[in-house]
């Protein structure tokens, strides 16, 4: 399987889409990246990718990576130190949760999509929008390259 087509052209736009409007409620940034297989913790993966990508350096190191690895059927949410200092324990819980739920039911795109506005709505509270915000990271989403 070539993971650019595990969501179609327009269902990889309407996951984008998600990430903007997530984003203009919040100066922190989010990313999804997709692997085919995990062969290590889904969170340790994550913490991998969520550094190969940079994301670490943004301003408030407010960074958030939404994981998932299709052919392992495993993923996770990630955020960095900016975030992790000021939220409570279990913070991503109830957004792991409603992922979880579409992906059983093979709404992958709706899963994302309901993560990135639910980690956008979370993000509000802590990262809420500046004037002048500007966004930090690309809002594409990322895959596995084959050479790992």
């Amino acid at each position: 399987m070539i993971l650019e087509k595990f969501l179609t052209a327009q269902q990889q736009e309407t996951v984008v889409d998600a990430v903007r409007l997530a984003e203009k409620g919040t100066s922190g940034e989010i990313r999804i990246h997709i692997d085919r297989e995990c062969k290590s913790s889904p969170v340790e993966r994550a913490e991998v990718v969520f550094n190969r990508l940079g994301m670490h350096k943004t301003a408030q190191r407010n960074g958030v990576l939404i994981y998932m690895a299709v052919e392992s059927k495993v993923f996770a949410i990630v955020g960095d130190k900016g975030i992790n200092d000021v939220v409570p324990e279990n913070f991503w819980t109830d957004v792991i949760e409603a992922m979880g739920n579409e992906f059983r039911k093979g709404n992958f795109t709706e899963g994302l999509c309901k993560g990135v506005l639910m980690a956008g709505e979370k993000l509000k509270t802590y990262f809420p929008y500046q004037e002048g915000d500007i966004n930090e990271l690309p809002d594409s989403i990322s895959f596995e390259k084959e050479d790992r």
